[in-house]
């Protein structure tokens, strides 16, 4: 791919790209990482400004490009999510200045307008020297504006998806990591600047809230570790998942639980986190499992720095040591 092409100033592409982004803002507010999880606006735009934008990077792409990062939709690469990989060898500073600006703005468009100049810029560090345009790849599946089609970027502590709802029932367009490395690679116990700790602490605050049965049943010895997409991977039970049962809990403690899914999708877009909520509460808030391990606690404080919340139809797998990493996987009940 050649990183010197430059299309025409005067191109349609760049005519177009430059109006939207004149025109356009970041994706719908956040949900408050303080509070349940809101009522949304019931006047969400059918597309987002992100989706609209891969059609225009599409259109944009040189033939050369599009061998390097384009397949069929339904390639198997589309599935993998992992903590820290390249979905093609396409990276971000190999495509023209107005490329990479679209890119940048589709992933920024992807979040929140609390969370997006704090999530790139998570990215941007843990992508080390490269920065986010040399530590980060992307892929897109299918054809915007022809039928189904997913914009995938990837890199160290990121995987994200944009398919305007190509992939039905799938929140988020399916399974995506994110996670944080602030203070090297081995964290303190309190993960001193680290991006997303602060939804660690919430849970941790559901723990405090429960009495010593219940804490019997919530702790755990060791986590269920990381194995790439099986990391994730739904089971569809309502019984025998780790730790204790939201439907157990007491109305204070299950208010305490859906704060923690608030925290886990204020960082993203209102549609999406919308249509994630729709999705749990469709599973059933009851059917959550919140569990914590205390055989990969950090500093032996008992704020237990590794939790899960695994449903049906969920499961938010949040590993805090020696750093954070976040696997997330919602679906529409089967």
């Amino acid at each position: 791919m050649s990183s010197n092409r430059r299309p025409d100033s005067d191109s349609p592409q760049l005519a177009s790209r430059r109006s939207f982004i004149q025109t356009a803002g970041l994706a719908a507010g956040a949900i408050g990482a303080g509070g349940i999880v809101p009522a949304f606006a019931n006047d969400t735009p059918a597309k987002s400004p992100s989706e609209t934008l891969v059609k225009t990077f599409h259109d944009s792409l040189s033939e050369e490009q599009r061998r390097l990062m384009c397949f069929a939709f339904d390639h198997k690469l589309r599935f993998d999510v992992d903590n820290n990989w390249h979905i093609t060898k396409a990276r971000v500073k190999d495509f023209t200045r107005d490329q990479q600006a679209m890119i940048k703005e589709i992933f920024m468009g992807l979040h929140s307008e609390e969370y997006a100049q704090r999530v790139y810029d998570q990215v941007q560090s843990d992508s080390g020297r490269a920065g986010f345009e040399g530590g980060s790849s992307v892929a897109l599946f299918g054809e915007p504006g022809t039928g189904k089609f997913q914009f995938v970027l990837t890199g160290r502590h990121c995987t994200r998806r944009c398919d305007g709802d190509s992939v039905e029932g799938a929140s988020f367009g399916g399974p995506i990591f994110y996670g944080h490395a602030a203070g090297g690679f081995r964290e303190g116990p309190k993960h001193e600047g680290n991006a997303y700790w602060y939804q660690a602490e919430r849970a941790n605050e559901v723990y405090q809230m429960l009495d010593g049965k219940q804490r019997g049943i919530a702790l755990l010895g060791e986590s269920r570790g990381e194995n790439g997409l099986e990391t994730v991977t739904l089971t569809g039970r309502k019984k025998g998942l780790d730790g204790i049962r939201v439907g157990d809990l007491s109305h204070d403690q299950k208010d305490h639980v859906r704060k923690v899914l608030a925290d886990l999708m204020a960082p993203f877009r209102q549609r999406d986190a919308e249509e994630a909520m729709r999705h749990v509460e469709a599973g059933g808030i009851d059917n959550l499992h919140l569990a914590f391990y205390k055989d990969e606690n950090i500093g032996d404080d008992e704020v237990w720095d590794v939790w899960q919340l695994e449903g049906p139809n969920m499961i938010s797998y949040f590993r805090g040591k020696p750093h954070v990493h976040a696997w997330l996987h919602i679906r529409e009940p089967a």
